[in-house]
């Protein structure tokens, strides 16, 4: 049976990347939402957007942060991680700079998100804990490929790491 998993992204340059992360069957992931429907959401304010989100993440066992370019320290990425942590899901990251985008690019590769989140009670930054994998590969399809091959796993350790385990 897939794990329930919400996917966290960069929505303008990574969105075709994290598409087709989201594809594969060892996860069962979030719908996506189109341009017009997360312009809707936005255009209600902050509450809206938490809403929407606590929303999404109800009933998922863990969060896949898909590391692009420009994910790291942006508002609602950090939203998301840290409420997903504080809500005791597993926590992943998957660097996604070696994915090709609709214009068959890659991007620069960005930060670790997870080092701009500190543990509740200690100094310790969430990147001590949560593991964000890059995975290896000369092409895009090598990368896909790898991706493909893990996910399941990573996500499986991410929550036995978040319970303890």
């Amino acid at each position: 049976m897939a794990t329930k998993t919400f996917f966290s992204f960069h929505y303008i340059p990574d969105n075709w990347r994290a598409s087709q992360v989201r594809n594969f069957g060892a996860i069962e992931g979030n719908q996506p939402v189109s341009d017009n429907d997360w312009e809707g959401i936005t255009n209600q304010g902050e509450k809206a957007i938490e809403n929407w989100i606590n929303n999404q993440m109800s009933g998922r066992s863990a969060a896949v942060v898909l590391i692009g370019s420009e994910t790291a320290n942006r508002k609602w990425i950090n939203y998301e991680i840290v409420h997903a942590w504080n809500n005791e899901k597993g926590v992943v990251g998957i660097y996604v700079h070696n994915l090709l985008d609709a214009a068959k690019k890659r991007s620069a590769k960005g930060n670790n998100p997870f080092d701009y989140i500190t543990l509740r009670d200690t100094s310790s930054k969430l990147s001590s804990v949560v593991k964000a994998y890059d995975p290896p590969g000369s092409d895009s399809k090598q990368v896909y490929d790898y991706i493909g091959n893990n996910i399941g796993a990573w996500v499986d350790e991410a929550i036995r790491i978040r319970n303890g385990n």
